[in-house]
């Protein structure tokens, strides 16, 4: 196998990261995108909203598998500016869940505390340590005070399954609302109780999301991708869309589809200590959070 064909994954989380991501279930990290790339992403985000007929600038509005929408929107995907992040949980059964523009318009909308994913029988219960989503944010506008369609959440609170604050949009004890400047791009564990604030400033509050999961789970926004647009993506693009035909193929993924990127540290396609007598797509792979819950135990 050549190892010119495939890259190396993008860097992930560090451990301060890490820490704070399973301790609170968000982190943040400013500065992500340059004002050119905030450029970037508005001017196809406001290309979407004006080919939509259902658009109304005074009203909220959101729109799914916008990455099928907009070229500019199929960059993200692969980015390695947060998949290494994303790879570093699901590893080689990567899957992009869902995609979404959101804008938020001065107009009173705002959401109630909730979970994403599953409610009646939700991801926790079948993962209770790793998430089964984890959302990335692109935030486009500045957003310093409340009241301006900020993200609430509170923190640790993907360990509980319950509230006795689901469907209520009280301010509560220890939550955080999320100000952050444009630019900054954020990682959520999906578990997490959250609201949304409404919008009572003059900023139009403008969002690129994109939420990943293990490709065993069901698509978010769509049954399958379009072939054509398949054909423009590069491979590792493709791959994350997972657009099997046949449904078993999320859970054993074909051939052509490992790997997904070469280990970050040894460049290998698998793991040193595998047995090379097993085909290379029925190899066991251990994940970032294996390979520290194992060092952990050595160490100790």
């Amino acid at each position: 196998m050549s190892k010119q064909q495939y890259r190396l994954a993008p860097k992930g989380f560090s451990p301060e990261q890490w820490e704070q991501f399973t301790t609170e279930g968000l982190i943040v990290i400013e500065n992500a995108l340059s004002q050119d790339e905030i450029d970037h992403y508005l001017e196809a985000l406001d290309r979407c909203c004006a080919a939509d007929s259902s658009f109304d600038p005074t009203k909220f509005y959101m729109t799914e598998n916008i990455v099928e929408r907009d070229p500019v929107f199929s960059e993200p995907i692969d980015h390695p500016r947060h998949v290494g992040y994303v790879y570093d949980i699901y590893g080689k059964l990567l899957k992009l869940h869902l995609s979404q523009i959101f804008v938020r318009p001065r107009d009173g909308v705002h959401n109630h505390w909730h979970p994403d994913g599953a409610r009646v029988v939700p991801y926790a219960v079948f993962a209770p340590d790793l998430s089964l989503q984890v959302k990335v944010s692109y935030w486009l506008t500045d957003l310093p005070c409340p009241k301006m369609g900020n993200f609430v959440y509170i923190p640790g609170s993907h360990r509980s399954q319950y509230s006795q604050h689901y469907w209520t949009h009280e301010s509560v004890p220890g939550e955080k609302i999320l100000r952050v400047p444009k630019g900054a791009m954020t990682l959520v564990q999906c578990n997490t109780w959250h609201r949304v604030e409404p919008n009572e400033s003059d900023v139009v509050r403008k969002n690129l999301f994109l939420s990943y999961c293990p490709s065993w789970i069901c698509e978010g926004d769509r049954i399958q991708s379009s072939p054509n647009w398949l054909g423009t993506l590069n491979r590792e693009q493709r791959i994350i869309m997972r657009s099997y035909s046949n449904g078993y193929d999320r859970a054993k993924p074909p051939i052509e589809d490992f790997p997904l990127f070469l280990d970050r540290e040894t460049g290998l396609a698998s793991d040193p200590d595998v047995d090379e007598r097993v085909p290379l797509q029925q190899r066991k792979r251990r994940t970032m959070h294996e390979k520290l819950t194992s060092t952990a135990t050595a160490d100790g």
